[in-house]
């Protein structure tokens, strides 16, 4: 077993190799994509068991334990019309989005 020159050296490394793979596992977590129809002025959001992250044109978030449709009719309760919503890269049909959509406030 080698010995390192100081403590510093090792903790260092260690920061290193845990900071590289940690970013995209955390980037992996990113399930939903909404896109409001309005913008939103509140960056993050709790709604029902999601914390929604909000920026100019869409809003995002982890995997919940409810359906996609459910998240929807929820986000959209919560911000208005959605003009799109994603799970994990892939669009909710048209007629689900509509479903969603009117359900909004």
């Amino acid at each position: 077993m080698r010995r390192f020159a100081s403590p510093l050296v090792a903790l260092l490394l260690t920061l290193t190799v845990f900071g590289t793979t940690a970013a995209p596992a955390f980037a992996a977590t990113v399930q939903y994509r909404a896109e409001p129809a309005t913008p939103q002025a509140i960056a993050r959001m709790a709604v029902r068991d999601l914390v929604w992250k909000c920026g100019p044109a869409a809003c995002v978030s982890s995997q919940g334990t409810s359906r996609p449709t459910t998240e929807c009719a929820a986000l959209a309760r919560k911000v208005g019309e959605l003009k799109s919503f994603t799970v994990a890269g892939q669009p909710l049909a048209p007629e689900e989005l509509e479903k969603c959509n009117a359900r909004a406030r």
